[in-house]
């Protein structure tokens, strides 16, 4: 067609656009249909679906407004489909509100771009009942058909069930929706967009867990094809995903790529540099992080809400308090908010700068003395204001603030007092003219039972009563009264082995160390003697250890049989005890008679 245009001239203008269409040349095919001298229904069918692509929604509603108003044959409920399609894109993508174009609900595809639109307008529940109805219409449809297996309607309704799974995503059953999202995925359905968008929701459920699932499922986005399938927006949060499971897979340098490539096509938005911010603080690169942050919001200072709130949060992670706090007053659009009022006082009270937390107080009220004035807010922030500089003893400061507050309700007894109280540092007549304000001690007196009081169940200390005295409890004579029995003391238990005549040690409660007569633990002789030769003994010391030659020198302890007296011998010569035998003496020894065995086989 391009090589003989001259000769085909417009006869061929549909065909060439619809042929430029299908190859996904969508700007050639725009140019084409533009191009043409005359628009026939056939060509803005055709074009209504190439602004349908190109994502102009306003100019392709029109389109089709105007091909359902003035064309009536079989092809109407198409129209009216696609026409749903495109007010369905605008809810979702755009944030349009709904226009009612009394579209009918009478198919299944015209039921599920209705609840597509709701989902958009953020009303889940309605959607949700809209896609059930959506799932009964298709069934009834496809049931009359007999060629139609249950596989194939199984197919039909796999974007309805990923549909009904993302709001269910939404509604937060992510348990739900993941198990109607693995059905969707092993019906395998030929539309690569459809199965790019049902993994990228599984991802998201994922998060940072089940990785080698999600790596499994990201191979779906990939998809030949699948950016002609899907609108821009969600390219855009299937790339962002990329990045974000990169990131968690310490994928680093896929994750700046990534993340690189979806700045440059959308410079303004802030997610993909809070993205390389989060990789860079993987790496403890909190510096270089708050300076990519910082150089963000001076250029795209209509998205540095967020970015400030969190170069904030590193400036913490830093321990930077004061640079978090003044990063946090340069946000105007949440300056005067009363969360972050409430933050910012925090924080300086931390850092005991009072000073400042007074000034945040001030520029608050200026703010919302000036914008609403006597409101409620504006009350709550005068009283949290002289609150606080009355904790830190800052009385004088307060007045105003107290002043403010009686003038709005003077019948307020505590900010009362409180004023009094703070004037009485500064000016006492004033002080003495405000207690006259004060009610006297007769009309603050409440009615209270204390009886009453003192038997409840929050009491602590309860009056005793006296008891009443009865004609059998009379009050006996003087001298007949009962005598009180004494109680006997028991004596102290001794400890075993005690001789109760002996004097006690003096020093008994001392530690042993501590004592006057504690010489130290004496050392055994028996490591002194024991041979450091060839398996632990000595040629010097072998006839000592000898038993044999021992056994006829005087021993150091009377032994059996012989007599009470004993005789000391040279230290050179002491053997232990245990190492001793008894030498033969007087009476021959005899032997022990040996226990016979017993019998029995097997015996022990």
């Amino acid at each position: 067609m391009n090589t003989h245009s001259k000769l085909l001239g417009s006869d061929v203008v549909f065909e060439k656009a619809y042929c430029e269409y299908r190859l996904n040349r969508v700007e050639s095919a725009l140019k084409t249909i533009e191009a043409a001298p005359e628009q026939t229904d056939k060509l803005k069918e055709l074009y209504g679906q190439v602004l349908y692509r190109l994502e102009r929604y306003d100019d392709c509603k029109s389109v089709y407004t105007d091909l359902i108003r003035n064309s009536q044959d079989e092809y109407e409920e198409e129209r009216k489909t696609n026409l749903a399609a495109v007010v369905a894109s605008m809810s979702q993508w755009e944030d349009a509100p709904l226009e009612d174009l009394g579209l009918p609900e009478s198919t299944y595809e015209l039921c599920y771009n209705a609840a597509c639109a709701l989902i958009g307008q953020g009303q889940l529940t309605d959607a949700y009942n809209k896609l059930q109805q959506a799932e009964e219409l298709c069934r009834v449809s496809l049931a009359d058909d007999s060629d139609v297996t249950e596989e194939d309607i199984d197919s039909e309704l796999a974007v309805i069930h990923s549909q009904m799974a993302y709001v269910m995503q939404l509604q937060g059953r992510t348990d739900e929706a993941l198990q109607l999202y693995n059905q969707v995925i092993k019906l395998k359905p030929s539309d690569v967009g459809l199965l790019a968008v049902t993994a990228n929701n599984i991802i998201t459920i994922n998060k940072d867990q089940n990785v080698f699932d999600s790596k499994k499922k990201v191979k779906l986005t990939n998809a030949e094809g699948v950016e002609y399938k899907l609108a821009r927006k969600q390219l855009q949060a299937i790339d962002l995903n990329k990045a974000l499971l990169a990131m968690y897979t310490n994928q680093a340098d896929q994750c700046r790529k990534l993340s690189s490539s979806l700045q440059s096509q959308n410079p303004s938005h802030p997610r993909p540099v809070l993205i390389q911010v989060a990789q860079l603080c993987r790496e403890k690169q909190h510096s270089r992080a708050i300076e990519l942050l910082q150089q963000f919001s001076e250029q795209h200072p209509e998205s540095a809400s967020g970015i400030k709130l969190t170069m904030a949060q590193l400036y913490l992670v830093q321990g930077h308090v004061t640079k978090a706090c003044d990063v946090l007053r340069s946000i105007e659009e949440f300056k005067h908010k009363s969360g972050m009022i409430s933050a910012l006082v925090t924080m300086y009270s931390h850092e005991e700068d009072i000073d400042s937390a007074i000034d945040v107080f001030k520029q608050a009220i200026e703010h919302y003395q000036s914008e609403q004035p006597g409101s409620v807010a504006h009350l709550a922030l005068v009283r949290e204001a002289a609150n606080f500089k009355l904790k830190y003893g800052r009385k004088k400061e307060a007045i105003s603030d107290l002043e403010q507050l009686w003038k709005q309700n003077p019948k307020d007894i505590h900010t009362l007092a409180q004023l009094i109280s703070a004037y009485s540092l500064v000016n006492t007549d004033k002080a003495k003219s405000l207690s006259k304000h004060l009610p006297s001690a007769d009309t603050m007196a409440f009615n209270v039972d204390v009886d009453e009081l003192e038997n409840s169940h929050g009491a602590t200390y309860v009056r005793k009563k006296a008891a009443k005295v009865t004609g059998e409890n009379l009050p006996k004579e003087q001298g007949q009264g009962e005598i009180k029995k004494k109680r006997k003391k028991k004596k102290g238990k001794l400890p075993k082995n005690c001789d109760p005549k002996a004097t006690p040690d003096i020093e008994r409660w001392l530690p042993m160390r501590e004592r006057s007569y504690y010489r130290g633990k004496k050392k055994g002789k028996k490591k002194e003697q024991i041979g450091k030769g060839t398996q632990g003994a000595t040629a010097g010391a072998s006839a000592e250890l000898d038993a044999s030659k021992t056994a006829s020198s005087p021993p150091t302890s009377p032994r059996p049989g012989s007599a009470s007296g004993s005789t000391t011998a040279p230290a050179s010569n002491v053997v232990p005890p245990r190492q001793q035998k008894p030498a033969a003496s007087g009476a021959t020894r005899k032997k022990a008679p040996q226990k016979k065995k017993k019998g029995g086989k097997g015996g022990w």
